[in-house]
């Protein structure tokens, strides 16, 4: 063969697009591993019922990882390229998995979740890049948005291995699943193998031959003289990462913000923290019973499965300023209700330390149960999706790459901006939210609805539509400066069929304001 991959298999844009989105189905393994626990009687005899703060600092210490990999991958997919970017992080996860598997206290438990989630960290900042620079404009939204219905069937598969495990006496009911995680990345690894470099990468690092060779594979079936493989082999070329001082030139500041302001808002929706703590929540409604908060918990994760599809199939149609607006609309006003039926049924129980439940409001009980659905109901068909996809567009040819990385952890390059985002405030999170449920109890739900409302507000000013348009449109998008209005960008403003921008390449008259 002597490529280095498979051609056939790198001629199907879906399954290139796809198979590394096991990277992110990581990040889904982790979180479940985690939640399926927390009631366990042998997990909190092993490790001595951690208190509310203790058990925060257990499932934020994976966040913590998943920080200093998002910084370590600006220079790794660089250096290494994506595709052993990738190989590299599966066996980050499993080397934590290993040691979470066989952790005999919680300072060993702690260190392995923090390497795996350095390899999230990587992962997630990569895998959604690495889609990006290797799959068509018109498939690009739907290929990237898989990382996010990833992420889901990881959290189902590990919830249901623990929900089994559940049943086996002793501590193999919690490390067998923390030890079954590690094959995922077992086949990820080999499986990459299978897999092309990213074209953009191997052109930055004067591969052309072996790029274009790629895109002929990948867009062109083989064809290297392909219209549209030509097209963007130039594209490419005419571009390219040169120096972390791009992040400070023009419009990339705005972009950079973006990008972190849209992972940080993620995070502050509060759907993680369903996830994590939703066996938590469960049990507040006033649900009696581990298996029944364990069985209601269960059918919180396959819808969260099940309403990424929509997403994953229309998310080119839609359009990403109405998911994301309507999604954090949605989420807020769910999470107002479960807080507001909290606070109107709940109280303090006599329990040291006490927690807040409801107890003989069954009525009061189902509605949290149903509002707790449909808030990640909404954020999976939403924002879930969007908030990958999204990053992966906004940046310039030159910058995307070094960007889109700093957008997951900080941005180093902007000492003026907030110095964190998406794993940052997952650590922060992750880590207060069981004392919030300890102290504040129902307005905890209060805080992250609000979160909400503010970040509807903040994407329907200030985030323009990319949807459908190549990276060089978006680019043209920008360029318009810092006056155009995001809300007046349509789906079908700016965009330019594949002939007129072939055609205004070969005539060098493209104008940079005139897709707008």
């Amino acid at each position: 063969m002597g490529k280095g991959y498979n051609a056939a298999i790198a001629s199907n844009p879906y399954i290139v697009g796809s198979f590394a989105c096991i990277g992110g189905g990581l990040f889904g393994l982790d979180i479940s591993s985690m939640s399926g626990v927390l009631t366990n009687p042998y997990y909190l005899r092993e490790f001595h019922t951690p208190s509310s703060s203790a058990q925060g600092a257990i499932v934020a210490s994976m966040a913590a990882g998943s920080f200093v990999g998002s910084l370590a991958v600006t220079q790794l997919a660089d250096r290494l390229g994506r595709k052993k970017t990738i190989m590299l992080a599966s066996i980050f996860w499993v080397i934590g998995s290993i040691l979470q598997c066989a952790s005999i206290n919680r300072g060993m438990l702690v260190v392995g979740r923090i390497i795996s989630g350095f390899s999230v960290g990587i992962s997630s900042a990569v895998v959604p890049i690495y889609q990006a620079e290797i799959t068509a404009p018109a498939i690009r939204g739907r290929m990237v948005s898989l990382q996010q219905w990833s992420i889901t069937w990881g959290i189902l598969i590990q919830y249901f291995i623990q929900f089994g495990c559940s049943y086996i006496n002793g501590v193999a009911s919690f490390r067998l699943p923390w030890g079954l995680q590690m094959i995922p990345a077992i086949i990820l690894f080999f499986g990459m193998t299978w897999f092309p470099e990213s074209p953009r990468w191997l052109m930055d690092h004067d591969r052309d031959e072996e790029a274009l060779e790629i895109l002929a594979d990948v867009h062109g079936k083989g064809d290297k003289n392909n219209q549209l493989v030509q097209l963007e082999f130039e594209e490419i070329r005419s571009e390219g990462a040169k120096s972390y001082k791009d992040l400070l030139k023009g419009n990339t500041p705005r972009r950079v913000l973006l990008g972190c302001s849209l992972q940080m808002w993620s995070q502050l929706t509060g759907m993680n923290v369903m996830m994590y703590y939703i066996v938590y929540v469960f049990e507040g409604s006033g649900l009696t019973g581990t298996r029944g908060a364990l069985i209601a918990g269960s059918v919180n994760y396959v819808l969260n499965v099940v309403a990424t599809v929509p997403a994953i199939i229309f998310i080119d149609k839609w359009g990403r300023r109405p998911m994301l607006i309507l999604g954090t609309l949605f989420m807020g006003t769910f999470l107002y209700l479960v807080g507001g039926l909290q606070g109107r049924f709940g109280h303090w129980d006599d329990s040291s330390p006490p927690v807040w439940v409801i107890v003989g409001h069954d009525a009061a009980t189902k509605g949290i149960i149903v509002c707790s659905y449909l808030a990640v109901c909404s954020f999976a068909v939403t924002v879930g999706p969007v908030s990958w996809t999204y990053p992966s567009e906004i940046y310039s040819m030159k910058t995307r790459g070094k960007a889109c990385f700093q957008s997951k952890a900080i941005v180093l390059t902007f000492p003026s901006l907030p110095s964190s985002s998406n794993w940052a405030f997952n650590f922060a999170l992750g880590w207060a939210t069981p004392p919030g449920f300890a102290n504040i109890a129902w307005k905890t739900y209060f805080v992250f609805g609000t979160f909400n409302f503010a970040a509807a507000i903040h994407f329907f000013f200030m985030f323009p539509e990319t949807v459908g348009r190549s990276l060089e449109e978006v680019e043209d998008i920008f360029n318009e400066g810092h006056t155009f209005a995001p809300w007046k960008i349509g789906k079908d403003v700016g965009k330019k069929t594949l002939a007129e921008i072939s055609q205004d390449k070969k005539n060098g008259s493209i104008d940079e304001k005139e897709h707008v």
